[in-house]
Parts: structure tokens; sequence; C-alpha cells
């Protein structure tokens, strides 16, 4: 019979685990207080960044990202704005050129320095199509716009659910493994004598 055992040695205390065909049985607390953790949840981090960006973060206990997550939403939102608004203004005056309503002439607003309305119709194909390119410019990037704000929206909920995944798991920088045979001797919980593999781990 194959018997496989375990000795982890952690400080000055040491539990083993030893499994027996489809039984665990442990001598020590070690495995108990593990179970005993509040289990963090992944889920939980992802709802809460869905709701309301940061708040994953904040479920995790990484204060320090919240300026990432903000600084983002705060830049995307700006250009945003800022597109929109040359989109629309660029869009009206493409328009009243096109339409040539007397009473509108938001174009002139964009005429380059020196020009005149004179000077104006003696370029008006050019003019033309300077207006349209700089709406079709404005209207792209706000929508790129869009997208990377959709992005730092996701990345947000992705981030606090790996984190939370990570949130139990840490490593000494001190954890060693060592590898090496060992004989299981008879005892009241496995009742014969075996050849195994023992790892301990120092941390």
């Amino acid at each position: 019979m194959f018997l496989l055992g375990f000795r982890i040695l952690a400080g000055a205390q040491s539990d083993t685990l030893v499994l027996r065909n489809d039984t665990s049985y442990l001598e020590g607390t070690s495995l108990e207080l593990v179970k005993a953790k509040k289990i963090h949840s992944p889920h939980k981090a992802s709802f809460y960044a869905a709701i309301l960006p940061g708040m994953g973060q904040i479920y995790n206990k990484k204060y320090w990202k919240l300026p990432l997550v903000y600084g983002g939403i705060v830049a995307t939102g700006y250009a945003i704005h800022f597109n929109s608004k040359y989109y629309s203004k660029y869009k009206s005056a493409y328009r009243d050129w096109i339409i040539q309503d007397p009473g509108n002439k938001s174009y002139l607003e964009f005429l380059p320095p020196g020009w005149t309305e004179a000077k104006l119709y003696q370029n008006a194909s050019w003019f033309e199509s300077a207006l349209d390119d700089k709406k079709q410019y404005y209207r792209r990037y706000r929508d790129l716009s869009y997208f990377i704000m959709a992005g730092v929206y996701m990345l947000q909920i992705v981030d606090a659910a790996v984190d939370a995944h990570f949130y139990n798991f840490s490593i000494s920088d001190d954890l060693s493994m060592r590898i090496s045979p060992t004989i299981m001797e008879p005892s009241p919980v496995v009742e014969t004598v075996g050849v195994g593999m023992q790892l301990n781990f120092k941390f």
C-alpha cells in the first residue's frame, strides 16, 4: 500500500496531513484555521465594481487604485465632452454652409485669419471640404472616447475580480520547499507501514 504524507513546517509548529485512499486526516489546527477564514468573494468584488466604479477596489482594500480608476474616467469624460462640443460646432457650420441660409452663418466662426466672405466664396470648395473633414475628425474621436470609457469601466471590473481571487494568497520572501522520501510508521490513523514522500515548506 502506497501512502502519501505531507509535513508542513511553519516556525516551531508542525502539522501533518496524511492521505489514505479518499479520506483526509488532520493532526493540528492549521487547515481548520484556513477553513475558518472569511472567504473573499470575487463575485462580490465584480458586482460592486459594476454598480459603481471603484467599489470593487475598495472591497479589496486596494485604495491606491482609486485615483487610477477615477483619473481614467475623468480623462475620458473630458475627451468625450471636448470632441462632442467641436463635432456639434462643425456639424452646424457644415450644414449652414450647405444650406446657405443668410440668417445662419455659423461657419464664419471657422474662417482662417484674415479671410473675408469674398475670399471665402473664392475658395468655396476647399472650405466645404475643410469643414467636412473637421466634422468627421471630431466625430471619430468622440466615438473613440466612448470606447475608451467603456474599456476603463470593464477593466476596473476585471481588476477587482482578479484582486479578489488573490486576496488571501500571500507568499513569504523566506518560502522554501524540500522533497524527501519517508517511511510511514504504524499509528492509530495509519495501520500499515508504507513508503511516502515528504514535502517540507518553511515560511
